[in-house]
């Protein structure tokens, strides 16, 4: 059973609901989210709405649906504490899309088209002008998110960072021509802001199909290890290879802590006297020892749904009082009228 207590400052972070969370979501921000919920109140937003901001997902209902509860068992199986933390879908607090809708009231449509994370998912998802507004407003509405329950600190991926600067511009533009109502929220990056995904290159994400998901079992997790890049040019397993810029040898770095290991399986590829299937199979194990107590967790969730459900319901309930206080405060300042 939560206990409030008045002297924790809060993180405010969350996932689009866009299906299933992969390793890039562990370290780019899960990981953070569970080492400081004890030291922090967490909340957790399950950002259904976001997910609209796409074509693909707001044809697929269904789809951002089902994801509501995997995001929320990604969260949970990675290990959040359901008695020290809150999740909640951002569609079951209609007052943070009305905080939203005065937010972007603020900002002008010029400095919404600058946000680089956006300019970058136009090009690479090759979305041209086939964009909607909510699109543009996505960054606005992750500002409410954060600002409806005032939260001091967001863990984010790197390719967020655009979005929490543009809502401490909000911070300061409200606070500016109504009076304080908000603080300005600290951003924390991952230990790695951007995992590559398994084919190299490109950023792990779910529209590549170049991700490792948290819910793999271990015959997809083998398949897609056995299957990264490694050094291009070598042909044989006897050649001399390269480690830099070789996603086996990156994801060693970042997810084997048997750093003696690491460096043996350099020397020996550099000479040429390890082949890539024993690299990638050491890197599966490692790999399948991090996944598998998170998969047994998840089963247990998965099987429990109604456990799942009354989490999100106490989150709901949580944000819900915290967004009402926020709105009526800025109405407050806004002298924007109440006849009900």
């Amino acid at each position: 059973m939560k206990t409030e207590n008045l002297t924790k400052k809060r993180i405010l972070t969350g996932d689009n609901t866009t299906g299933r969370l992969h390793i890039g979501h562990y370290v780019g921000s899960l990981e953070n989210r569970v080492r400081l919920q004890d030291e922090y109140e967490t909340i957790i937003v399950l950002a259904d709405l976001h997910a609209l901001a796409y074509p693909k997902y707001v044809a697929s209902p269904d789809i951002v649906s089902d994801s509501i509860f995997q995001v929320a068992v990604d969260n949970l199986a990675v290990g959040i504490d359901p008695d020290k933390s809150y999740i909640f879908p951002d569609s079951a607090v209609p007052e943070i899309s009305e905080i939203a809708l005065i937010f972007s009231m603020l900002i002008s449509h010029n400095r919404a088209l600058r946000n680089p994370t956006l300019k970058e998912e136009i090009r690479d998802k090759n979305l041209g002008d086939n964009f909607s507004v909510g699109f543009i407003n996505f960054p606005i509405l992750m500002a409410a998110d954060i600002l409806s329950v005032n939260a001091d600190l967001v863990p984010v991926g790197e390719d967020q960072a655009p979005h929490l600067e543009l809502a401490r511009e909000i911070v300061q533009k409200f606070n500016n021509t109504y009076g304080g109502v908000f603080k300005e929220p600290e951003g924390l990056i991952g230990r790695v802001p951007r995992l590559v995904g398994t084919g190299g290159k490109a950023k792990m994400t779910k529209s590549l199909d170049n991700v490792i998901y948290l819910s793999d079992d271990s015959v997809t997790l083998k398949k897609q290890v056995m299957s990264m890049f490694t050094d291009p040019k070598r042909i044989h397993a006897d050649d001399p290879g390269s480690v830099e810029g070789n996603t086996v040898f990156l994801y060693h770095d970042i997810f084997n802590s048997n750093k003696e290991e690491v460096a043996e399986l350099k020397a020996r590829y550099k000479k040429g006297t390890v082949g890539d299937v024993e690299v990638k199979e050491k890197l599966f194990v490692v790999l399948d020892n991090i996944l598998s107590p998170i998969r047994e967790k998840r089963k247990y969730y998965e099987n429990h749904r109604d456990e799942v459900f009354d989490i999100l319901k106490t989150g709901t309930l949580k944000v819900s009082e915290e967004a009402k206080k926020t709105l009526e405060n800025m109405r407050e300042k806004m002298k924007l009228p109440r006849f009900s």
